[in-house]
């Protein structure tokens, strides 16, 4: 007859499995989110800038409502004054 006796190292070997596992996925996560967040805002100044320079180009009242509602400024003079910084 064989009689077995059980022990917590397997309990506590899963259960820091699963912690690592989770830590791994919370990682994997907020670094997904940094880069969606860094590609948003490389975007955004790309938006800026190409706007930036169709409006040096043709003054037209489309690009400065574009520009308009990327930068939040409201005149066109704070628009021309950021776009020349922009371009330059």
């Amino acid at each position: 007859m064989k009689f077995e006796l059980k022990t917590e190292n397997e309990n506590y070997s899963k259960s820091f499995s699963q912690f690592l596992g989770i830590v791994f996925f919370l990682s994997l996560i907020i670094i997904f989110c940094d880069i969606a967040i860094k590609l948003g805002m490389i975007s955004r100044n790309h938006k800026i800038e190409y706007n930036c320079r169709l409006l040096s180009v043709e003054k037209s009242k489309l690009y400065f409502k574009k520009l308009s509602r990327i930068s939040n400024l409201k005149s066109k003079q704070q628009i021309w004054e950021y776009c020349r910084e922009v371009i330059n």
